[in-house]
Order: C-alpha cells, then structure tokens, then sequence
C-alpha cells in the first residue's frame, strides 16, 4: 500500500474502490484498519480514500507534533496527491474536528460532510478520562487491561454479551502489529483537548450527515447533535445496537445511513 511525503510525515494511506471519493478520517488511537468492517460494502460505490492519521499507524514519525489544524492540512494535502479537487470527509470521533476543521478552511474541497460520534469540542469529563487514559499507559498497565478500560467506554453493553465477539476484539488490539506509542497518543489527546470550532459552525456550508449511535457515552446524541445542528444544513441518523464505535458495532446499519445520504446529495 503506498504512502506520500506530506507536511513533514510519511503518510501511509490505502484506496479502495472507484466512483465519487470519499475519505474516512479515524478517531484516537485509530487508524485505516479501524474502518474494516465497512470498506467492502462502501467501496463498492466510493472511491474510499483512508489514510492513517499522523501520529497513528503506519505513518511516520509517530512522535510528531500534532494538533487537528495539522492533520486537516495533511488530509488536503493527501487530495493534492491524488489529484482530487474534493471528496466526502466522514469523520469518526476525532476524525470529526479534523472533518470539520477541513470544511471551515478548505469549504470548497468538502463536497459533503459527515460527522460520525462527535462534537464541535470535546467535554471537560472526556478530557479528563482521556488524560487518565494517557496516565495508564505512562504508568505501565498492560495492553490488555488498558484496552478493557477503553473498551466500556467505546462499545454497548450488547457488544459485551457475545464473548467470542470481546475476545476477538481484545486479541485484535493487543497482537496489532501497527501500535500507537504512548508518546504519540498524549499528543492526539492534548490535540483533542485544544479544539473547539462550537462558534464557527454557522459559517460551514456542506451539506452534513450525523451518524450517531443511541448508546454512545464519550458523545451523548443527546448532546452532540444539537451542538452540530448550528451547522445550517444537516440530517441526523441514528443508530440502535451502538455505543460510540458505530461502525464497528452496527456496521450494516452505518453504511446503509452513508449511501443514502451519498444517493440523495
């Protein structure tokens, strides 16, 4: 899979599929393989466009500075690349302030936008948790428990009932041979925690999609939807059987949200 020179980082991105671009930004800790469970029903009508954040995955440096301005840059400058004048930015989580971030300096660029479990800020309770999140990994914890703790925050209680399904997960996560270093981690969550585009919604002009699991507590829908409803023209959607690893949990249900806000743009 390649990767291209941009913006200091090596940034190792992969593409699937042809027809309108789409580019799938990953959350924390994430990165391109995190979007598994829906590139193969996506790419069947996108061309899917997934790079691994800098400071995650396959891109290097790990230990780069970081912030979401940074990140929007490398993405804009991944389409440069490729030669694309625009595409759909789907932002999870993280990959939302970058999304957004994108369509309020780069608006002619985002063709559509869609917000997948996020907010325009991240709250004081989930920066905190965050920082702790840091702390575990600083102070030694094993991966395996440190990956538990995440796990109940990012999964419904119905992901927990199928022990196959947990293991599977868990096993995944540990052995994964791409791991964030606790360096790189700090400086996404210090990212995170120094973002807040609440008051610049108004001023984006995309066409928005908010994909938001019913059981998500890192971004109660609750909350976060009518925070990102200052954005002039959105549509919401909802999904049952997800926390906030949407995609992960409800896959069917997720795509099948994508494509019809794609069909209808």
């Amino acid at each position: 899979m390649p990767s291209t020179i941009v913006n200091g980082v090596d940034l190792y991105y992969e593409c699937h599929g042809k027809g309108p671009p789409l580019m799938l930004i990953a959350g924390l800790a994430s990165d391109s393989q995190s979007w598994q469970p829906i590139v193969q029903a996506l790419s069947r009508h996108c061309l899917l466009i997934l790079p691994d954040n800098r400071g995650s995955g396959r891109t290097k440096p790990q230990e780069i500075d970081t912030s979401i301005r940074q990140i929007a840059d490398d993405c804009m400058a991944l389409l440069d690349q490729l030669e694309l004048p625009s595409a759909t930015l789907l932002g999870h989580s993280m990959g939302g302030f970058v999304a957004l971030d994108c369509a309020l300096r780069y608006p002619d660029r985002v063709a559509n936008l869609i917000l997948a479990g996020t907010s325009a800020v991240n709250s004081d309770r989930n920066n905190a948790l965050f920082r702790d999140w840091v702390s575990y990994l600083q102070s030694g914890m094993d991966a395996e428990h440190w990956f538990r703790n995440v796990f109940y925050w990012i999964f419904s209680k119905h992901f927990f009932e199928n022990r196959e399904t947990f293991n599977d997960a868990l096993r995944f996560a540990v052995e994964y041979p791409y791991p964030q270093s606790d360096v790189a981690f700090e400086k996404q969550v210090n990212a995170i925690g120094e973002f807040n585009c609440r008051d610049k919604l108004p001023d984006i002009n995309a066409r928005t999609l908010l994909i938001s699991g019913k059981e998500d507590l890192l971004f109660p829908p609750e909350e976060c939807i009518k925070v990102l409803q200052a954005i002039p023209s959105t549509s919401v959607c909802l999904i049952e059987n997800a926390a906030h690893s949407i995609h992960m949990e409800n896959p069917t249900a997720f795509t099948d949200c994508v494509l019809h806000f794609l069909r209808n743009a």
